[in-house]
């Protein structure tokens, strides 16, 4: 291709990713090994899904694949600023307005990846086995594998046996969840208006999104009065928060190692006091 210009972007922990500008062409460009063209797929449709509920915009995939030795995924390319003020403010009435939509069971129609781990997203009419099952204990299951063995699996099995205590007054229906949605995954594009990418979708309890934005930083707070306002939370929310992130800072003891293993243990300590 002449005259086009490539540029690398920066910003993420999994995937290498570039700009490519050329004659009526403006992509954002992932690469990952080709091994790895199921997480792209999957990223896709979680891309289009979202999409298709138009309450958040969310970028246009061009296309996705592989060739040689890489997988690829190829999105039109949004120029991101910070999501901040009524941006912030617009963007938690958006995404309330996608977790009232209710969908038809907990999982979703393929298996996906947080970060590189695999997500198994298993059809289930049971939300606490399905968050003991395939969230919680399959990163316990990936932590042992990695050498997190003792304390940490035995408080976690423990955790798994209580978990039903946290949901005797709450009974989630199913919603179309971002799944990763972190501060990093959110933005506002060149007019202002909210953008979500990086999507780990899958259907669950709306409070999962919510307490992810919680962690490592947080959002405006003019995005949790809006959602709230549109959208009110349940007054035992700030208890399940924990539990919910708790799967989150498992997958980064997994992904990037032990600097984790203090903080997901004390996590397990704190929900295991609550019910004493």
């Amino acid at each position: 291709m002449q005259n086009h210009r490539l540029t690398r972007v920066g910003g993420g922990d999994i995937n290498t990713a570039f700009r490519l500008q050329a004659a009526g062409i403006d992509w954002f460009i992932k690469l990952n090994r080709a091994s790895l063209l199921n997480m792209f797929a999957a990223e896709a449709a979680g891309l289009q899904e979202l999409a298709s509920l138009q309450h958040v915009k969310v970028p246009r995939v061009v296309a996705f694949g592989a060739h040689d030795n890489h997988a690829y995924l190829l999105l039109e390319y949004q120029a991101l600023g910070a999501l901040r003020g009524d941006s912030a403010s617009l963007f938690g009435r958006q995404l309330a307005r996608v977790h009232r939509q209710p969908q038809a069971f907990f999982g979703w129609h393929i298996d996906n990846t947080i970060g590189s781990t695999p997500q198994h997203n298993d059809r289930s009419n049971n939300w606490i086995d399905f968050w003991q099952q395939q969230r919680l204990a399959k990163q316990l299951q990936f932590a042992a594998e990695n050498g997190f063995t003792g304390s940490i699996q035995t408080k976690g099995l423990k955790l798994l046996e209580k978990l039903p205590a946290f949901f005797s007054r709450h009974q989630p229906h199913p919603s179309l969840l971002h799944g990763d949605l972190w501060g990093g995954n959110a933005a506002s594009d060149s007019r202002g208006n909210p953008i979500m990418f990086d999507p780990a979708c899958y259907y669950g309890d709306r409070e999962t999104d919510i307490a992810m934005t919680e962690l490592f930083g947080g959002f405006a707070t003019g995005f949790y009065s809006a959602y709230n306002e549109e959208y009110p939370l349940d007054p035992d929310y700030k208890t399940r928060k924990t539990l919910y992130n708790l799967y989150h800072i498992l997958n980064h003891l997994n992904l990037f190692g032990g600097g984790y293993l203090s903080q997901a243990s004390s996590m397990i300590e704190q929900l295991l006091s609550e019910l004493k």
